[in-house]
């Protein structure tokens, strides 16, 4: 009996049925590929729509076109097509087979056989395909039966597939993290002796892998391996096993306090309590300028301060990532509940007061927001009146 998948829901869809008939699904020539099969066979709903196909990328375009539908030419070269029909969105890449590869670009060239396609892929569970709408599937490597017992292998000679790309050393770590009960012995071999290969790659890729590896519930055990057997050394080696207790404890404390698991704040957990290394890190890795210094906020210890004055100082979700990483449930918990309050008064009123405009009334509002912090940010008016007359009574 041949194996299928659940069909997804926007196959039936009017948007699903003019891109199938488009790109001529119902006769084979277009299935869906990798992720969407795999997720579908282990029950998640994938989040992207990948498809494969026979069609050039020219007659893609061209029958997308003719159906009225939108095609983006996002990767011509390597044969990939983004077809927009209504709310789907789709990446439809031609059928290929490499010419030649250097560990980080591949020549190709386009094919009409799928097996030559499945074999340029990384692993066997990533190089299924779906018929559609009937949900066949075309398995030429035996992934059904590798996802079937959790096992994340290379298609053929591990050490020829990570000379192809040498991304694919973290990414067998980090598929093996979702769906692997153990490491490939024969993988992690190759994955060990090649990991200077990581060097060659941008640290963008690299970013990209673990943050998805650290995005996975439970991280550790495949992360402990990856330490021992030194493939992190070459791009992080700030990253060491002495760290990892207090990433168990930061995932344990996001489960106890309810909080969603973030990447930037795990890596936080892997890193020395330091600032600038920290941001180091987060440069090298060409995060955004926003994910650097949360980062960086992160690593610090969460101090004895109170926790609203500590959230008003540096802000919630900096302080959030503190206690987490320290493993201060409770804290959090009390910190979840906070909102940022609206200082009371402005510069204006000490104006009114008397006070000159320039530096002293910008002093004297500075004195009164750190006595209304440490007064617990009362909002009465006869209060806060209080507090405004101190900080003029007060050397600013």
């Amino acid at each position: 009996m041949t194996a299928r998948i659940a069909i997804p829901d926007w196959v039936g869809s009017e948007a699903g049925t003019r891109l199938l008939t488009a790109l001529e699904a119902a006769d084979g020539h277009t299935r869906l590929v990798g992720g969407c099969v795999r997720d579908a066979l282990t029950g998640i709903t994938a989040a992207d729509i990948d498809m494969a196909t026979v069609l050039t990328p020219e007659t893609v375009m061209a029958r997308l076109a003719a159906a009225g539908l939108k095609a983006v030419p996002t990767g011509l070269a390597h044969g990939t097509v983004t077809a927009i029909s209504g709310p789907l969105v789709a990446e439809v890449t031609t059928l290929r087979r490499d010419l030649a590869t250097d560990g980080r670009h591949a020549e190709v060239a386009f094919t009409d056989d799928w097996k030559a396609d499945a074999a340029r892929r990384d692993f066997t569970i990533n190089a299924l395909y779906a018929r559609l709408p009937g949900g066949e599937i075309d398995d030429y490597f035996d992934g059904q039966a590798d996802l079937a017992v959790r096992r994340v292998r290379f298609i053929g000679d591990p050490l020829q597939r990570i000379a192809e790309d040498h991304l694919r050393i973290l990414r067998f770590f980090r598929f093996s993290a979702r769906f692997a009960d153990m490491l490939d012995a024969e993988g992690l071999a190759a994955c060990r002796e090649r990991a200077n290969d990581l060097m060659a790659l941008s640290r963008e890729r690299i970013a990209i892998e673990m943050r998805g590896l650290l995005g996975v519930a439970d991280p550790v055990p495949v992360l402990a391996v990856m330490l021992e057997a030194g493939i992190l050394r070459p791009v992080l080696p700030e990253i060491n096993a002495a760290r990892l207790p207090a990433l168990t404890r930061t995932i344990a404390s996001e489960t106890a306090a309810g909080e969603a698991p973030d990447w930037r704040r795990r890596l936080a957990a892997l890193l020395p309590a330091d600032r600038a290394i920290a941001e180091g890190v987060a440069h090298r890795l060409r995060l955004s300028n926003a994910d650097r210094a949360r980062i960086g906020l992160a690593v610090a210890p969460a101090d004895a301060q109170p926790i609203y004055a500590a959230a008003w100082a540096i802000g919630g979700e900096a302080l959030m990532d503190r206690l987490l990483i320290a493993g201060r449930v409770d804290d959090a918990r009390q910190l979840a509940r906070w909102e940022r309050p609206r200082l009371p008064v402005s510069g204006r009123d000490f104006v009114a007061r008397g006070i000159g405009p320039g530096p002293e009334v910008a002093a004297r509002l500075a004195l009164f927001e750190r006595k209304w912090v440490a007064a617990g940010f009362p909002r009465e008016p006869a209060a806060v009146a209080a507090l405004v007359d101190a900080a003029l009574a007060a050397d600013a």
